[in-house]
């Protein structure tokens, strides 16, 4: 559980910074689940490296997409029945890791549901990356407010996101960066992703948040944050989870969630990741029918996005 001390912390100013929350073994296993996914797509694509980063490098120069089939959620863009994803044991450990939920607990109470608006951000070196490359998730991110990202209808839910660092993040390789928490949402545009519009945070008073590897960055969804460019000669990789107080709205209801703490209902809790890859599954099958729906909802034409 967080302290006194630490939950004032992120009521004060919107984040918070903890160490140690996923130990050495669960890191490697994630690693390991990685590597051969990316192994696999590897294979496939006829290219052959060092190292995971170095293929994963290579692979991305050659014009082979590896984000999306490393991802752990749909995309924002039309859905096919067979679009790639990955969802594995040891995410689905991370996700529902005791000391993961216990920091969650502190912050929302102890009916926790894992929310699908999540991620894995691999990011190479900046200076490898093409130059109209624009997606958050492999370059930098633009500032934003989580609640931002969501559909309407989460505005009033209690939601956290914990941002999780498999490698160190630093300052040189693209850490995030945090500016004064808001008590209400700002205008965001569609750019290279949703986005604050221009002139609504002083980005000059940003503080940068490196934080070692098995460690987090907490956030309250109204906290303004972006990453920093990855000026170093490595990849940085980390995962963006969140969380929500169980029955209330997710902000992306066509994906799925699931239970993943409930002192007052255990039996409820999914303890089976085949099941979490299921529901993906059955999402995707479903939503390759019917028609796009869009997962943000802000509107490029209006005035403030001009």
């Amino acid at each position: 559980m967080l302290t006194k001390d630490q939950i004032k912390h992120f009521e004060i100013h919107g984040y918070l910074v903890v160490d140690n929350v996923l130990d050495d073994a669960l890191i490697d296993r994630i690693r390991r689940e990685y590597h051969s996914r990316l192994d696999g797509l590897c294979a496939g694509w006829g290219i052959v490296g060092d190292s995971f980063e170095d293929k994963l490098i290579k692979a991305y120069k050659a014009g082979h997409d590896w984000f999306q089939p490393l991802d752990i959620s749909l995309p924002g863009d039309r859905i096919q029945s067979d679009t790639p994803m990955h969802f594995g044991p040891a995410v689905f450990d991370m996700i529902t890791s005791p000391r993961l939920l216990d920091m969650v607990q502190s912050l929302i109470g102890p009916e926790i549901t894992s929310n699908p608006i999540q991620h894995v951000r691999i990011k190479p070196p900046q200076d490898t990356l093409n130059k109209d490359e624009i997606r958050a998730h492999v370059g930098g991110t633009d500032w934003h407010q989580d609640r931002g990202v969501a559909h309407k209808e989460a505005d009033q839910t209690d939601m956290i996101t914990v941002w999780l660092a498999i490698t160190d993040a630093t300052v040189e390789n693209g850490c995030l960066q945090v500016a004064a928490p808001e008590n209400h949402l700002l205008p965001h545009c569609p750019q290279r992703q949703t986005a604050i519009a221009d002139g609504y945070i002083d980005t000059a008073k940003a503080k940068p948040l490196p934080v070692k590897s098995g460690g987090a960055v907490i956030f309250h969804p109204m906290t303004p944050h972006a990453s920093l460019a990855n000026a170093s000669d490595n990849i940085r990789w980390s995962f963006d989870l969140r969380f929500n107080k169980t029955g209330q709205p997710t902000g992306r209801a066509h994906f799925p969630d699931f239970i993943a703490r409930s002192m007052a209902h255990p039996e409820t809790q999914l303890r089976d990741w085949r099941h979490w890859r299921a529901m993906w599954e059955d999402a995707r099958a479903k939503l390759a029918e019917t028609a796009h729906i869009d997962i943000h909802r802000w509107d490029a034409n209006a005035p403030v996005c001009a």
